[in-house]
Formats: C-alpha cells, structure tokens, sequence
C-alpha cells in the first residue's frame, strides 16, 4: 500500500486554510494496482490518519504486507496501529531531500552519488555491505547525516524483503506523486474550495477515473512471476484487496 497526502486550499469557518487530502493506493496479488481510498482533513496528524486507515480496514482492505510512505511520524504509528505485522517503507526520494538538506550545496552532488549506489546494487547482500561503506565513508565529515542514514537503515530497506523485481516499484512513493499531480491539476483550476465536500467530490472523481484506468490497463504494476515468487516467501494471508471498491473516498 501507497499512502500520502497534497495540499488544497479550501474554506473553513469563512477563512481560506490549507486542506489535507490524503490518498491510498494498493497492489492486489493479482499485480495490479487500485485505488484504495481518501479524505480530507484539516491535519495530518496520528488521529487523523488512525481514522482514514481503519476506515480502509472496515470497508475489507486486509492482508497489507508492506505500507510506503514519506517520514510522516503520525502515519508510521497510525500503521503499526492498525495494519499489525506489516512493514514500513520509508520512501527514498523524500529521505534524499531530508538529507540533503543537512549539507551545503557544494557537497550536495557529491552526498546524493554516494547514497544512491546503495539502492544500485544487485542484491540484497551488496545492498547491505555498500550501506556500511557508504556510512563509513561519510562518517567523518558528515556525522549529523551519517547518523540520520544509520536511524534509517531498516526502514529504508524494507523492500530488501520483496522479490528483487519489485524493488523499484516498492521504494519510493513515486507511483503516488503521479496521481497527487493530476490532482492538483484538476484542483488548482478551482483555486480556492468552499468547503471540504467540495474537495471530497472532485478528488474522488479524479482518483475513481485512475482507479478505471488500471482496471483496464493491459500491463499489470507488478508481473505475474514476480507475485507468484512471492506467494512462495510469504504466508497465504498475503494478499492487500478492498472489497468495496464501489465506494473509494473514505
């Protein structure tokens, strides 16, 4: 499961204040993709997404194995909360940026080269070795960052656990960031949004006409022998479905 949330100016109370709009998006057994859901808030803090989660879970979402998303303290307890016995996946793209804005410019190439051959490796044992020597190496003259890296470890390698195909496709929220950004095309013709139906209806209308399009959609996001290599790592339970893809807006 994808989770994360953009930003939509809307009207509260008579004033115009920034309105989360959080998305989920999932990949069945099957391979394929939907959409699993939304709402919007006025926050995103642990209650918040707490609610939106168990709403997911109530409606049948069952069998989440793996949740990626950006370092969002309130999100990561809200899955240990409700999704027990899965994985957190911190995204990697939104880690760089946090780290990145830890050095100077002039270093910054040189920092971002460095952690990206970790994820350039060919399996999980090179992986894990080259995040030792990447650590080693920065250690010295960048020890606030080399700890932010070492904090992270496990949650940045959670995709080490999946078949190696899925890799790419597991490790950053970037599938996400694509649907966030047709989003905010279709809202910003509005501006700003009386109130927050009014975000709920456009929102669901622009994620139920995505969901449509990976129904229909020839080329699966993960292949049939990449989730058959799967089935037999993990248990019978696996499988992340909602059996009530009628109604996708929380």
């Amino acid at each position: 499961m994808f989770a994360d949330a953009t930003y939509i100016k809307g009207r509260v109370g008579g004033q115009v204040v920034s309105r989360a709009v959080v998305v989920a998006t999932g990949v069945a057994m099957s391979g394929d993709r939907e959409v699993l859901g939304c709402a919007v808030g006025d926050t995103e803090d642990e209650a918040f997404w707490t609610e939106f989660l168990r709403s997911l879970r109530s409606r049948g979402l069952s069998g989440v194995r793996l949740v990626v998303s950006d370092h969002h303290l309130g999100l990561k307890a809200a899955i240990a909360k409700v999704f027990i016995g899965a994985a957190w996946q911190r995204c990697r793209v939104h880690f760089m940026r946090n780290v990145l804005a830890k050095v100077s410019r002039a270093n910054s190439e040189m920092v971002a080269a460095a952690i990206r051959t970790i994820f350039a490796q060919p399996d999980a044992g090179a992986l894990a070795a080259q995040f030792g020597r990447i650590t080693e190496m920065l250690e010295a003259q960048f020890p606030d960052l080399t700890s932010m890296l070492v904090a992270a470890r496990e949650d940045l390698l959670a995709f080490t656990a999946f078949p190696q195909e899925h890799w790419r496709k597991v490790w950053s929220t970037n599938p996400l960031e694509r649907l966030h950004r047709e989003i905010k095309r279709c809202t910003d013709v509005v501006g700003v949004f009386p109130n927050d139906a009014a975000i709920d209806r456009l929102v669901t209308a622009v994620i139920v006409e995505q969901h449509d399009e990976w129904a229909v959609s020839e080329r699966r996001y993960l292949s049939e022998t990449s989730m058959a290599r799967l089935r037999q790592i993990d248990p019978p339970a696996l499988p992340a479905r909602s059996r009530a893809r009628k109604r996708l807006a929380s």
